[in-house]
């Protein structure tokens, strides 16, 4: 489980990578001089968060190889956050209503020769699917301790367990520790220097 939280992690960091690289939003200026010229502002432009965020995911994974317990449930936690900020920035560029002011200002041009921006959805698309792949991850981490911590606590419930049971009653893991020291545990238990003879 947590191998394929990983994976999906390292899939969400490159998807990540490739956002940043792709246009977001495209901008047509005009200084009444020559012809309109157009400028094309990537996802890293665009929102500065996506390559440190991409770091962060990739970072996690590889952390979750050293961590078990609460600490891997903490960086679930922090993988869960990451994610969130990823599709908050993916979805603003859809519901943002103007984004000319914010163009301009990134692309460093004068609003006065703006003349219109387009919107490319392609990259935010991709940061919303990294950023669902990073939330599968964070789910797949969190699962993954949950499920070390209980068959931590079923291990240690196991000997007081045995030491509850009857003295004429023998577990199966009393039995394999019988084994391991030489004693056969079906034999008559009446005669207990009897060891695997």
């Amino acid at each position: 489980m947590i191998r394929v939280g990983q994976l999906a992690l390292v899939v969400a960091a490159g998807a990540l990578w490739g956002a940043s690289r792709m246009t977001w939003v495209q901008i047509t200026t005009f200084d009444g001089l020559g012809h309109p010229q157009t400028a094309e502002l990537n996802g890293a432009t665009w929102s500065t968060a996506l390559l440190p965020l991409a770091l962060v995911v990739l970072a996690a994974a590889g952390a979750a190889l050293a961590v078990r317990g609460w600490p891997l449930r903490v960086l679930a936690l922090l993988v869960a956050a990451a994610s969130a900020a990823m599709a908050y920035l993916a979805i603003s560029l859809w519901v943002v209503e103007d984004v000319a002011v914010r163009a301009a200002r990134l692309a460093e041009v004068p609003i006065a020769e703006l003349i219109g921006t387009e919107r490319h959805f392609a990259g935010a698309s991709l940061a919303l699917a990294a950023a669902l792949l990073s939330l599968l991850g964070a789910v797949l981490l969190m699962r993954s301790a949950a499920k070390g911590r209980a068959e931590t606590a079923r291990y240690r419930r196991g000997p007081a367990v045995a030491a509850d049971q009857p003295s004429d009653t023998m577990s199966e893991r009393m039995m394999w520790d019988a084994l391991d020291e030489g004693a056969d545990p079906t034999a008559d238990r009446v005669n207990p220097d009897s060891k695997g003879r």
